[in-house]
């Protein structure tokens, strides 16, 4: 990874510099007496470029500074002499003037530089100048090659010399190189080797160039023309070697140089180069095969690489090989290089010269540049061959000695100065230095010093005592300071202490030890679609004292300049991701002491290129090859192929689905139909979506032949019961095969007709048969031809001619009542003759006769329950009790129903009743309070009382004990109760009862009054509530009359009028500084309730979107900072769908026209009055209810002053209007509460055998006006003409 390569490089970087820090020789400071030390000199073999200025370097120090001097050739150079050879100041580095008018040549020679002052003198090594140069090729004739083919052929290059040696290539006249391979190479000499000829390679301008890069010339060989001939070409052969000739060749090779090993062969065909070494392999890492395996080259030479080289040429006709003995020699290198003596007079100490090469070199020494055998004697020096031994020195003793190793492949020459000296410790580290660290990484604490003799060195930290040593600390002999593994507790400062016997220094250095910059959030892979956006995050830790900065890279480079790459941080987001994003992105993260990368993947996903070069092979009658090349995949791997196909006689220009192919196939057989002109598409399909289609393939067309299939879907079935309908699927026009298609129609009789009937038809999809007897099974089928012929036999299918009428009735009818509101009905099926068509089931028809309880007006509302198949009973729901029913059974078909049975009588039993209509408190007092009911609307049976329940609710909301009140039923619908508790809230709790049972409760909260106030309407004085009742803030008073006031607790629902999907809910409530809810749900369900917010200053709510035919329960609740104000929760219920009437097919009676036109004239007046009447009131429906059934007495509120009108009690003895069928099964006059809609099928109620719905009843209504029941809605049209039925 890039961020792991450059971490290591910074290692790697750091490791380098610390092993030169700590090998680097003891430096005498340059203001103390020291012989001269070469700094600087030009190589020992300086090629100079003959056309500018020649600089030969010679650099020195020392104290006294050096002086210098030259010899050329090994003799003085007087550079006075010279006037174009000049001496730089303070050095030894001469610059010669060439550009000036002199010649190079003239000083070209063998140089060497020496340094001198009164402690020594260095010299520098032999500089050898020459002048580069750069001939051109002598003129010569070359003759044509003629080669015969498949011969080899050499052509010769032959560069001049050069210096230093030119670069050899072949190019033609164009300047264009010559394609090179297995066949035809460059070798090593420059020579062109052709392994074997071929005609391409005939051609006149075959031209060996020599470039010499130091004077930057190319010269050009006069160009080589080859014929190659044809008529009478060289046959096939082993190979052979061209080069190196004979079996054996041999190679010297100086260490640490490249060895090149070069082996051409010829031969037809072409042979393949393979290299071995005998008794060994071939080293690893530093062999590699070159210029198509003719050349082995092998670098940094070693003695190990010496030995046999074995080159071996193969073709399928045979081998040759060649083995090149290797030996490897060595010019002169160090072992133990002479360093420079720092000692004390009277120390000892040595210089030592060791050198190894081949052969073995010789060791001279030298002393301030003359042999030392014939330098002055020194007694404090002994020579032992490679090394010089120095015995209580003295100041004289100093001076510079040279070592020179040789032998006949080069030299080595190296200066070392022993200088004695007498000085003090000192530190030549700047003071108090601060080091800062990574935790973990090496920490080096420099500690510079110089003092003769040598110090001592120790190092403490802080205050502690003890020297610092162990494992964990290395002093290096330049006195630094290494902690291999730096820790926190290692922060700190340090001291350095340099000691000799001439005294003490110290130095101090302060480390700190920081945490390492982690990445603890790497980016990650990610793989995009094209214009979605890629996230990267490289959420980083680092040490508090650093500042990090991060830098993001694309492929390792600096991201592209647009707005779509943002780089805030630690995130780089991407926008609009293009294919061109792809790559690798790293996050950077840098310290002043750290780095720290990581790397993520960034795939960009697309949907696949469409494919290409579509191409048909292996036509046949019925199929065609199809192949086509796959596009570009975009990273997301092709999962299939969708073959399309137009055709241009049926449905041109419309492309449609052929065949599926597995996304790894590129080929398809397509089955073809007959008497198509066909043209293909392909599309690639991948993850990511569709390709574009490919472009249209060539047309491809089919020969007719006769149909292979016969139309689907062949059917018979009457409209009339003297009809026979046959229909079927007509065929596709792929599928006609050819011209002329036709349709054979053939029918019998299934029982009786052996002979079949056929007719011929075109272009049609029906044929009617007349004249069938009534429901008749008949044996049909349907054959296309074309103009070639037939399809295959068709297969035969069963129809029937049309149905009619049933003719009986079901017998024997019977009722089993199951409880108040469920009867079970039975009967005998009528015969399956009688039915005269399909049986679809059977249907009961009942309707409500009247109650048992009282004559009221006679109900004509006909339900219809249905029950599919042969069934022979079923279960009659939702029927109210203590009531009369009549019913009666009808079966019916396909074509309609039968005669109904015998009308039945059945008697309902008593049920308990519904909950009172209404219970109202009023003429509160100190201890009593009145309570006022409506009788229940739907007693069920004969009420036989009422039953009171009421408790204390205190402060806390807590109820007190129950107290229960049975209340007999004559006339009763008022209780006073008495001796009650004042200023106390109360709730009840009321109820009716039958023989059966109690009914459904109604609920209501009151609280006795502490004190009677009279009412006053005087402005600004709210709304009349008293200073000394102990009323919550959200407790309003309503007056009832002058002298009385009757508490509101909360929202009063007014009215709810319903239809089958919405309710209108009207309310009352005096506060508009509160928010309103509207709360509902299903009756008894466990779901939470909805709740939907209204508008204050409204007082009605249309609910929406509710279920036919189902019970709800709703309140309002007023809201405040205070607390909330509920209503009492009220039950509705929606109307079922509007139920069918009784099918009497009277739609072409007379009578029937006049009366429909006569009621549609009728309802158009009325719409007519109420838009009138509308427009001139501007109310909304609810208001105009409202204000039609006002009570008198009730005043509205003043609009001027906010003060409430007079309030009377008789409104609460009205019952909602609107309001529903409570879910405890009482049913209303005049409605339908059966809700059987959920039951229905095909419009009508049905019943599975078990009495569980399966379908939904209708029927004929006769509306009944019930006061504070009527409906909001305008009249329907349908319930009108029901009426008449």
């Amino acid at each position: 990874m890039p961020g792991m390569k450059s971490s290591r490089r910074s290692s790697s970087t750091a490791l380098l510099l610390l092993l030169t820090h700590l090998v680097a020789a003891l430096e005498v400071p340059l203001d103390l007496p020291q012989p001269p030390t070469i700094t600087h000199q030009s190589p020992k073999d300086y090629i100079i470029d003959p056309r500018d200025n020649i600089l030969i370097q010679c650099e020195a120090k020392g104290k006294p500074a050096p002086r210098f001097s030259w010899t050329r050739n090994g003799t003085h150079f007087n550079i006075d002499k010279d006037p174009r050879v000049m001496m730089k100041p303070n050095s030894g580095t001469l610059l010669i003037d060439i550009v000036g008018g002199g010649k190079a040549e003239a000083y070209e020679g063998e140089y060497q530089c020496t340094a001198r002052n009164d402690r020594g003198t260095a010299v520098s090594n032999k500089i050898v100048i020459r002048q580069s140069r750069s001939p051109m090729w002598a003129k010569e004739k070359i003759e044509p090659k003629v080669v015969q083919e498949g011969a080899s052929l050499v052509l010769h290059c032959d560069p001049p010399s050069g210096l230093p040696p030119p670069i050899i290539f072949w190019m033609d006249n164009s300047m264009q190189r010559f394609t090179q391979d297995a066949r035809v190479s460059q070798g090593l000499n420059g020579d062109l080797y052709f392994s074997n000829v071929q005609p391409e390679d005939t051609r006149a301008d075959y031209i060996c160039y020599a470039r010499f890069n130091h004077t930057q010339t190319i010269q050009q060989k006069q160009p080589i023309s080859v014929k190659v001939m044809t008529h009478s070409p060289a046959g096939e052969r082993r190979p052979s070697i061209l080069t190196p000739r004979g079996t054996s060749s041999r190679k010297t090779v100086l260490r640490g140089q490249v060895l090149y090993l070069e082996c051409i062969a010829e031969g037809l065909p072409t042979p393949v180069i393979h290299w071995t070494k005998e008794g060994g392999e071939l080293p690893a890492h530093r062999a590699f095969e070159i210029n198509f395996k003719k050349t082995l080259k092998i670098i940094h030479v070693s003695e190990a690489d010496a030995g046999k080289y074995r080159c071996t040429a193969k073709n399928y006709l045979g081998t040759s090989s060649h083995v090149i003995v290797v030996t490897v020699k060595a010019a002169p290198y160090w072992i133990s290089e002479p360093k420079n003596l720092v000692l004390a007079p009277g120390e000892d100490g040595r210089l030592i010269c060791r050198a190894n090469g081949n052969p073995k070199p010789a060791i001279q020494w030298l002393v301030n540049g003359f042999p030392i055998e014939n330098a002055p004697s020194d007694i404090s020096r002994e020579i032992m061959e490679d090394t010089i031994s120095f015995t209580k020195v003295q100041t004289s003793s100093s001076a510079v000695y040279q070592c020179n190793a040789s032998n006949e492949h080069g030299y080595l020459l190296a200066n070392a100065f022993v200088n004695v000296l007498a000085e003090t410790p000192r530190m030549l580290s700047e003071p108090d230095q601060v080091y800062q660290v990574i935790a973990n990484k090496p920490a080096l604490l420099d500690c510079e010093f110089f003092g003769s003799p040598i110090p001592q060195i120790q190092w403490f930290k802080d205050d502690q005592g003890s020297v610092l040593h162990g494992d964990s600390y290395i002093v290096h002999e330049n006195g630094t300071l290494e902690i291999a593994f730096a820790q926190k507790n290692d922060s700190g400062t340090y001291t350095c202490i340099a000691t000799n016997t001439l005294g003490v220094v110290q130095n101090q250095a302060t480390l700190q030890v920081k945490d390492p910059t982690t990445i603890i959030k790497q980016p990650r892979y990610q793989s995009v679609q094209t214009l979605g956006t890629a996230v990267f995050e490289c959420k980083v830790k680092h040490d508090p004292t650093l500042s990090p900065t991060i830098i993001w890279l694309k492929n390792n480079e600096e991201l592209p300049d647009d707005n779509r790459h943002r780089a805030s941080g630690d995130v780089l987001t991407i926008l609009e991701v293009s294919e061109e994003d792809q790559g690798s992105y790293t996050c950077v993260v840098n310290t002043t002491l750290d780095t720290n990368s990581a790397t993520a993947h960034l795939t960009v996903l697309d949907r696949p290129d469409p494919p290409t070069d579509l191409e048909l092979t292996n036509p046949r009658d019925r199929s065609v090859q199809l192949s086509w090349i796959p596009g570009e995949e975009h990273n997301s791997p092709i999962t299939k192929f969708l073959v399309e196909y137009e055709e241009d006689q049926f449905e041109p220009g419309l492309w449609r689905h052929l065949a599926d192919v597995e996304g790894t196939q590129t080929t398809a057989e397509l089955q073809l139909s007959p008497f198509v002109n066909y043209v293909f598409r392909v599309v690639a399909v991948n993850e990511i979506g569709r390709s574009e289609p490919s472009l249209p393939s060539e047309h491809y067309f089919t020969q007719p032949a006769a149909p292979d299939e016969n139309p689907s879907g062949v059917q018979g079935l009457g409209t009339d019961p003297n009809n026979l309908v046959i229909t079927w699927e007509p065929l596709k026009g792929v599928q006609h095969n050819g011209p002329g298609l036709t349709y054979k129609v053939s029918w019998r009789q299934k029982v009786g007709d052996d002979e079949w009937t056929s007719v011929m038809v075109a272009n049609v999809s029906k044929y009617v048969v007349s004249g069938t007897p009534e429901f008749s099974p008949y044996e049909l089928k349907v054959q296309a031809f074309n103009s070639f012929g037939a399809a295959p036999e068709p297969e035969i299918v069963i129809g029937y001619s049309g149905e009619d009428l049933p003719m009986l009735a079901p017998s024997n009818v019977r009722v089993h009542i199951v409880n108040s509101t469920l009867a079970k009905v039975h009967w005998d099926p009528v015969p399956p003759k009688s039915v005269r068509g399909f049986l679809k089931g059977y249907k009961i028809y009942y309707w409500k006769q009247g109650s048992l309880i009282k004559r009221g007006k006679r109900h004509t509302e006909v339900k219809i329950l249905t029950f599919s198949g042969d069934k022979s009973h079923g279960m009659l729901p939702g029927l109210e009790p203590f009531s009369v029913y009549k019913l009666n059974v009808r079966v019916f078909n396909g074509k309609g129903e039968g005669p109904p049975s015998a009308d039945v009588t059945l008697k309902t039993p008593e049920g308990v009743p519904s909950s009172p209509a209404y219970l109202k408190i009023t003429s509160p007092m100190l201890d009593s309070l009145t309570l006022q009911w409506g009788p229940p609307l739907h007693p069920n049976g004969i009420l036989k009382g009422y039953t009171l329940k009421y408790q204390r609710i205190n402060s806390t909301h807590e109820l007190g004990p129950l107290v229960e009140i049975t209340i007999p039923a004559e006339n009763e619908t008022s209780w006073t109760l008495r001796n009650l508790n004042y200023s106390t809230r109360y709730k009840f709790y009321l109820s009716a009862f039958t023989r059966v049972g109690p009914g459904s409760e109604l609920t209501e909260e009151a609280i006795t009054v502490m004190d009677e106030v009279t009412h006053q309407t005087t402005p600004g004085e709210g709304k009349g509530i008293s200073s000394t009742s102990p009323l919550l803030k959200t407790d309003i008073i309503i007056p009832v009359d002058k002298t009385m006031k009757v508490m509101v607790l909360r929202p009063v629902i007014t009215n709810i009028t319903s239809s089958s999907n919405h309710a209108n809910i009207s309310w009352e409530f005096d506060r508009m500084d509160m928010h309103f809810y509207v709360e509902y749900k299903i009756a008894d369900s466990k779901e939470p309730l909805d709740k939907m917010q209204i508008n204050a200053s409204q007082t009605f709510f249309v609910l929406k979107g509710l279920l036919p035919g189902t019970v709800y329960r709703v309140r309002v609740v007023a809201e405040s900072q205070a607390g909330q104000l509920r209503s009492k929760d009220e039950r509705f219920e929606t109307r079922p769908p509007a139920m069918a009437s009784r099918q009497v097919d009277i739609a072409t009676q007379g009578w029937f026209i006049g009366l429909m036109c006569a009621i549609a004239l009728l309802i158009l007046i009325l719409l007519i009055v109420c838009f009138i009447k509308r427009n001139k009131g501007g109310k909304y429906p609810v208001k105009e209810k409202e204000d039609a059934h006002a009570d008198p007495e009730i005043q509205p509120m003043k609009e001027d002053d906010g003060a409430f009108g007079e309030y009377s009690d008789t409104e609460d003895h009205k019952p909602l209007k609107g309001s529903r069928t409570p879910s405890d099964g009482t049913v209303k006059k005049g409605v339908s509460d059966d809700s059987l809609v959920d039951y229905g099928e095909g419009g009508e109620g049905q019943f599975n055998e078990d009495g569980s719905f399966i379908g939904q009843y209708s029927g004929k209504k006769e509306k009944e006006t019930v006061e504070g029941n009527e409906s909001s809605e305008a009249p329907s049209p349908v319930n009108a003409m029901n009426s008449f039925v």
